[in-house]
């Protein structure tokens, strides 16, 4: 009976996976922010997560995340300043460590997941602030009342994802809100009124 080697095994399950690494490292996005196409696009929900911060009582800042966004993206690199940008986060996705404190979240007490669903930010003005960042200036619309905010972001990349061959942009942004302007003012100041808000989020072309 002929002896087959660990090694051997290991290299015969893993051959699937090694056949199918070139082409994904070959179609990672590489695109230059003036070379992206122009076009309209969609939120790719499942790889966009937006992540806030408080500071805790003075001790230390405590993250939580919301998945689950959804919206669309107008852009053309020859024409920032026409780029529209609305995209919203349901609230009732917010989630931390802490399942109790999760559920407070999302309680009349704090941003009342059942009366406002979803938190918007609708841009209204781009400006080029480098040669892959811009400013996104909007407004956010939270717990029922709408304020400006600004977003910094910053150009990933661009390319057609391996997986499913979706044209698909990258951004990364991040911008501060005070949530008692919002009318969420529990515990300020001990847990920070200021929020610092940063962004990873993924497009895909529609048109």
């Amino acid at each position: 009976m002929k002896t087959v080697s660990f090694t051997a095994l290991l290299l015969a399950a893993a051959a699937p996976a090694l056949a199918v690494a070139p082409s994904l490292v070959t179609a990672q996005a590489s695109a230059a922010p003036e070379a992206v196409q122009a076009g309209t696009y969609k939120v790719e929900s499942n790889h966009t997560l937006a992540q806030f911060a408080v500071n805790h009582f003075g001790f230390n800042d405590f993250f939580g995340t919301i998945p689950g966004a959804t919206g669309s993206l107008s852009l053309d690199p020859k024409a920032l300043a026409a780029t529209t940008l609305d995209v919203s986060l349901p609230v009732a996705r917010i989630a931390t460590t802490n399942d109790t404190l999760d559920e407070e979240l999302r309680s009349a007490d704090w941003f009342d997941a059942a009366t406002y669903p979803t938190i918007r930010f609708v841009s209204r003005k781009v400006e080029q602030t480098g040669l892959r960042t811009a400013r996104i200036s909007g407004t956010v619309t939270l717990h029922g009342v709408t304020k400006p905010m600004v977003l910094d972001a910053t150009f990933g990349g661009a390319g057609v994802n391996p997986m499913n061959k979706a044209y698909t942009i990258g951004f990364s942004a991040t911008g501060t809100l005070k949530r008692s302007e919002f009318g969420v003012s529990k515990y300020v100041p001990a847990v920070s009124d200021d929020v610092q808000v940063r962004i990873t989020a993924a497009f895909e072309k529609t048109s």
